[in-house]
């Protein structure tokens, strides 16, 4: 089955997609993927665009300078895709975690300059909250999304912590969040419970999970400061897994995101639910892409990273 432009949704990746060298080959061949990255560099003051081509890694994989550099990479080939493909406009976009701002622009909800602000801001927020309130994640892979709660339930209730899921990517793929004794406490239950692997991700920082407070608080002065619009389309956010378009709903969802969980199987379901037949991936990696296919394996999805669009889909 081919994709049909007129039944797509644009998804957006969030952290964890970028890789050195990222958008390098785009912005050489493409003068619109260019001025984005100019443009990012302009705005935040600082070479962004190296970092993305040359590294090194450990900057790159940096929470402060991961976000703006995937949003931007996103956004540039966006513009890409929409100059090449003028038909190729999307019935609905959604985005995992930090991807739900580019799904905002592609939207019409917010100006890449005030998306890109967001995720700047975003980025040193969570930053500073993981130096405030130290702790982390794993991925849980073999189980069920009720059997990972009660895991972290129990765990939670042993050692009075704070530990919960924060991202169902998939059915047998969930990842955890919370301080470090809960969360080493809830691995073990995991490990315990049948999981086929548990995997400490190499991340110091707890995100979607209340010990994202201080960020979520620095973030919504940020949002304050962004001009929201309606979205022109269905933009389904994080919080809910469901469409939003006022700016006020928008808003909301933001305000709310970085303590709450990502029900991305939910959002794949309810695209699916709403006649959505085809999902374009636009950003750096393959990630949403794969797990669409194992959420909805009716759906054809692609990943655009490295493609040229109009091959890719004409």
């Amino acid at each position: 089955m081919a994709i049909d432009l007129h039944k797509s949704a644009f998804l957006f990746p969030g952290q964890g997609s970028q890789y050195v060298g990222m958008g390098q080959a785009l912005a050489q061949q493409e003068p619109l993927a260019a001025q984005v990255f100019a443009q990012a560099d302009s705005i935040l003051g600082f070479s962004l665009s190296q970092l993305c081509w040359q590294g090194p890694s450990d900057d790159l994989n940096d929470t402060a300078f991961t976000q703006p550099a995937i949003f931007t990479h996103s956004i540039a080939l966006l513009r890409v895709l929409l100059a090449r493909l003028p038909d190729a406009a999307p019935v609905a976009a959604a985005g995992h975690s930090m991807g739900e701002i580019s799904a905002l622009v592609a939207g019409e909800s917010l100006s890449f300059e005030d998306g890109l602000a967001l995720v700047r801001e975003r980025g040193l927020a969570m930053k500073q909250a993981g130096e405030q309130l130290p702790g982390g994640m794993a991925a849980v892979l073999g189980l069920d999304l009720e059997r990972v709660e009660q895991a972290c339930a129990q765990a939670s209730q042993d050692t009075h912590s704070v530990i919960g899921v924060a991202n169902d990517n998939c059915p047998g793929q969930v990842v955890i969040s919370g301080d470090e004794a809960g969360l080493l406490q809830a691995m073990d239950l995991l490990k315990q419970a049948g999981a086929r692997k548990v995997v400490r991700l190499a991340v110091s920082i707890a995100a979607h999970s209340p010990l994202m407070v201080p960020a979520q608080e620095r973030f919504s002065q940020a949002v304050d400061r962004a001009l929201l619009r309606p979205a022109s389309i269905p933009v389904y956010g994080n919080v809910e897994a469901a469409p939003l378009q006022s700016a006020a709903a928008i808003e909301q969802d933001l305000r709310n995101q970085l303590t709450m969980r990502v029900r991305w199987t939910e959002t794949i379901r309810n695209l699916a639910s709403a006649g959505v037949t085809s999902l374009l991936e636009i950003g750096p990696g393959n990630v949403l892409s794969g797990l669409a296919k194992r959420i909805e394996p009716g759906l054809q999805a692609l990943a655009l990273d490295g493609l040229d669009p109009a091959a890719a889909l004409g």
